[in-house]
């Protein structure tokens, strides 16, 4: 998803003065650029997790696309976090039970 064009003044209006001109967003154009923002830390699915996981816990569920992390085998090395591109994976130590 791309951000929205910058807009412009027309070149014979800005040689008239330097006024600071805003233009903000329409709704949906404010819409769109918050999705998009807050989509980065989505994952998706570019299996670079998967495939470097030396525990092989994480796998894609072929019928509906999801990623699965398999945490019965997960040794928690934080490779798969450190490799994702959207930052999508998140370490966190676990508290003693």
């Amino acid at each position: 998803m791309s951000r929205p064009k910058r807009k412009s003044l027309p070149i014979k209006e800005r040689r008239k003065g330097f006024s600071p001109v805003e233009f903000g967003l329409i709704r949906e154009e404010a819409i769109k650029e918050a999705e998009r923002c807050l989509g980065l830390r989505e994952c998706q699915y570019c299996e670079i997790c998967g495939l470097l996981c030396p525990d092989l816990c994480i796998t894609r569920d072929e019928k509906t696309g999801e990623v699965l992390i398999d945490l019965d085998y997960c040794k928690g090395c934080g490779i798969c976090a450190s490799v994702c591109p959207k930052g999508a994976i998140e370490m966190a130590l676990e508290e003693a039970k």
